[in-house]
């Protein structure tokens, strides 16, 4: 089979779908590999690591031109002309972007947005959100290091003694633990939060000590064990109550990284203006729901500004969208894995394309096909 691998063009995107590694084992299946000129520059793959694992380099028309197209963001306009109908995609797509789905389609593509891949067990080695993820919650924390002007770590010099950094971490899916683990690791004393109570035993594990939020009614319990992996919007009383002890913890904090994102949903506000106004001078937030708060502006944080680092209150806000980009090697490599395993569902051992829908995998992946929009 004819495989393409375009350069991202999205601002700010420096991760590439295949890596040489992938590509060497995809060429080892007896496909045929066409990677546009610089695909993996960004991501230190130069053409020439391509070139000698047997794929071809050629310019973006050849690459959009094949009959499965490996990408990392969903097409724009001007690449979707470049697609002839039938070909098949894969890549991050967005499955909440009704617009997006619906040029996909238009264009007569079979498309698989790979985030929405089901939480289970077997699809664990393509669930490119938490792969993802892991890698956003260990660069928010580097990039948190960076920002503040202080030390992480308590350090007894002769000069005196510098405490440890407090960091809080709310929301504690697998950006979140990454989180934890990466600021203990910096020698920060570490606290979080999250709706579900089944994390504690985690973040405890990982050094942190979790912000615990009794539960009243048994509607709150229901919420709080979330569904599929992922947290429930929960009841308003329970926020109310949850919002007074993180603004304690948060008032406190040196550092506070937001990581609490629902597909599909807005992001939820978790750090106030007025919680914001409470903290000392010169510490910062992370704010990795950046550009996802209600009606695409702020994040978990109103004062967030997407793609742009700003100073409020005297504290520092970064409101980078696409921190996995900021470590685009062990990116892309981990992508080009996820994206590896995905195709072993949709391409047979003879080398051709199907769309096995008793997969559940595939099924819930599969966006687009014959010129319909699937995702309902």
């Amino acid at each position: 089979m004819l495989i393409g691998v375009p350069l991202e063009t999205a601002a700010g995107e420096t991760r590439v779908a295949v890596t040489p590694e992938t590509a060497k084992k995809l060429k080892a299946q007896g496909h045929t590999l066409r990677i546009e000129t610089g695909a993996g520059v960004a991501a230190s793959a130069p053409d020439g690591a391509y070139e000698a694992v047997g794929a071809e380099i050629v310019d973006r028309a050849a690459a959009y031109g094949a009959d499965l197209v490996l990408k990392v963001r969903s097409p724009s306009a001007e690449e979707l002309a470049l697609m002839k109908p039938g070909t098949t995609l894969v890549g991050m797509l967005n499955p909440f972007d009704a617009e997006g789905l619906a040029r996909l389609a238009a264009a007569g593509l079979t498309s698989y947005a790979l985030e929405a891949a089901p939480r289970t067990t077997r699809a664990q080695s393509m669930d490119v959100l938490s792969s993802q993820a892991n890698i956003a919650g260990y660069k928010a924390v580097m990039v948190a290091a960076d920002r503040y002007q202080r030390f992480f770590p308590m350090l007894m010099t002769a000069a005196g003694t510098v405490k440890a950094a407090r960091v809080v971490i709310l929301g504690v899916g697998v950006a979140g633990l990454q989180a934890i683990a990466t600021a203990k690791r910096l020698g920060a004393v570490i606290e979080a939060s999250d709706v579900r109570p089944s994390v504690k035993e985690q973040v405890e594990s990982l050094g942190g000590k979790f912000i615990d939020v009794p539960y009243e009614t048994a509607e709150e319990k229901e919420a709080a064990e979330g569904v599929g992996g992922y947290a429930r919007p929960m009841p308003p009383s329970w926020l109310e109550r949850q919002k007074l002890e993180v603004a304690k913890r948060v008032a406190q904090a040196d550092v506070v990284i937001s990581t609490a994102l629902i597909p599909g949903r807005p992001a939820p506000t978790l750090v106030t203006e007025e919680m914001v106004r409470s903290m000392k001078p010169g510490s910062v937030i992370v704010d990795i729901a950046a550009g996802r708060g209600p009606g695409g502006v702020g994040g978990n944080c109103p004062l967030t500004e997407a793609d742009r680092t700003v100073v409020k209150h005297g504290v520092t806000l970064v409101g980078e969208t696409n921190l996995p980009a900021l470590v685009a090697a062990d990116a892309s490599a981990l992508y080009a894995r996820n994206v590896l395993d995905f195709l072993k569902l949709v391409v047979t051992k003879e080398g051709t394309l199907h769309v096995p829908m008793d997969d559940d995998i595939v099924a819930a992946c599969l966006m687009t096909q014959s010129g319909q929009v699937k995702r309902t």
